[in-house]
């Protein structure tokens, strides 16, 4: 069953134009139905009626972590012109329960539309093929679990959990690209995720009125955090 978003967004960072949001599991950034709760309606009732908040980027509705809002059409085109001279960093904590045979890579295959499923990605060629490229690094692993930290240089739909799964590291919980569900221990206990393990942890992009950077994290959600440490790993790891 799907993870459904109890606690409620957090906004972190708020200034004239711009917002940072943490997003809780289980809510989507943006919803096409009115009535549907979404990211982007609790951002606008949190703000002036004449306000416009444009999600910069999108988190898929399982994935917790930080969402940026431009307010001004200033601050959507500087966030744009950070993103193409690759001075917009986001930094994302995942978990796998699959064997991990490296401690740095990169994923550089194409994303495109599945062709049985038109709301799923592939890493290939094919119909909306589209560049992509993903760092990652083995972040910290034990007996049943490896976390990994994941840079993201493009930002495609569900860029990283394909690559994460054609990379033979599928997150645990993203049964739509081949994670486990549930796993059993050595010692017989079960552990179960409720949805994708990936979380936004970081993100670092340029100011707007400045010469420096602006830098902004959210910790690791307790859904997340419960399941590293019934996997074995230490909490003190879950650091961007």
């Amino acid at each position: 069953m799907p993870e459904r978003a109890t606690a409620q967004p957090e906004i972190l960072h708020q200034d004239d134009h711009l917002l940072v949001v943490a997003k809780p599991p289980g809510l989507p950034t943006t919803a096409p139905d009115v009535t549907q709760p979404c990211l982007v309606r609790w951002v606008a009732a949190q703000l002036p009626r004449n306000a416009t908040p444009h999600a910069t980027s999108r988190l898929d509705a399982p994935v917790s972590g930080l969402v940026t809002f431009a307010l001004t059409s200033r601050a959507n085109r500087h966030l744009l012109e950070a993103r193409r001279a690759g001075n917009y960093a986001r930094t994302y904590l995942g978990i796998t329960t699959r064997n991990v045979s490296f401690t740095a890579c990169e994923w550089s295959w194409p994303i495109s539309i599945d062709p049985s499923n038109r709301k799923q990605r592939v890493a290939g060629p094919g119909r909306g093929e589209r560049d992509a490229l993903t760092r990652c690094e083995l972040a910290a692993e034990n007996a049943s679990a490896a976390l990994l930290r994941l840079a993201p240089a493009t930002g495609r739909t569900h860029q990283i959990r394909v690559h994460a799964a054609k990379g033979g590291v599928p997150l645990f919980g993203d049964h739509a690209y081949g994670g486990d569900r549930r796993v059993v221990l050595r010692g017989g206990s079960v552990v179960t995720a409720r949805r994708v393990m990936l979380h936004c942890a970081r993100v670092r992009f340029p100011e707007l009125c400045g010469e420096g950077f602006m830098e902004l994290a959210a910790p690791v959600p307790p859904d997340m955090k419960r399941v590293w440490v019934e996997l074995g790993g230490d909490p003190d790891e879950l650091r961007a």
